[in-house]
């Protein structure tokens, strides 16, 4: 293998996990409606899990209401029974045409906890990208072994070290946000 393809595998392995983390962190509400929040949440439709998306309109009417509006009445039940089962520790509220979710002004302690938790999926991405690094120094190692001469190697390896320390700057920045969107009362 060349470096660049090393380079592209650490690179694309580091990508998923930003990604990774911004997905992670959007799951984590931070005292604000978004219809992102009901992601995780499967319904029972006709015999098979369905995102609730899939079956019912979601909107945000304000800052601190999420509107489910379901396709088919039938689904008012089974959304209902998805979110309380759910570990979103909010109880939703039916008047027969809308479900709505009143989200609650976080309190300190949550706020402290919420932010704990994003710090832990900020970490995971970070071994995550390091682990990219690894494989990538290490496959250049492996290939002095079958030829390669040990400057290519070299800069090989602080391109890695570039790509690796770019990545750790952007789960900084990403979770330092969130952490200030949780944060922000």
């Amino acid at each position: 293998m060349e470096v660049k393809d090393y380079l592209d595998n650490a690179t694309e392995n580091m990508e998923m996990a930003v990604e990774y983390l911004d997905d992670a962190l959007a799951h984590i509400r931070a005292g604000k409606a978004s219809p992102r929040l009901l992601d995780a949440i499967r319904v029972d439709y006709y015999g098979s899990k369905a995102p609730i998306s899939n079956v019912a309109n979601i909107s945000v009417p304000d800052a601190r209401t999420i509107a489910i509006t379901p396709w088919e009445k039938t689904m008012f039940k089974e959304i209902e029974k998805a979110i309380i089962n759910s570990d979103l520790g909010i109880t939703p509220e039916n008047n027969g045409e809308v479900i709505r979710l009143s989200i609650p002004p976080l309190t300190e302690e949550r706020r402290k906890q919420l932010v704990k938790q994003s710090k832990a999926e900020a970490e995971n991405a970070k071994v995550s990208v390091r682990n990219a690094r690894r494989e990538a120094i290490e496959g250049l190692k492996k290939e002095i072994k079958k030829g390669m001469s040990e400057d290519v190697e070299k800069d090989g390896e602080a391109e890695v070290q570039k790509l690796h320390d770019k990545y750790m700057k952007k789960i900084d920045e990403v979770f330092a946000a969130k952490e200030k969107e949780i944060l922000t009362v």
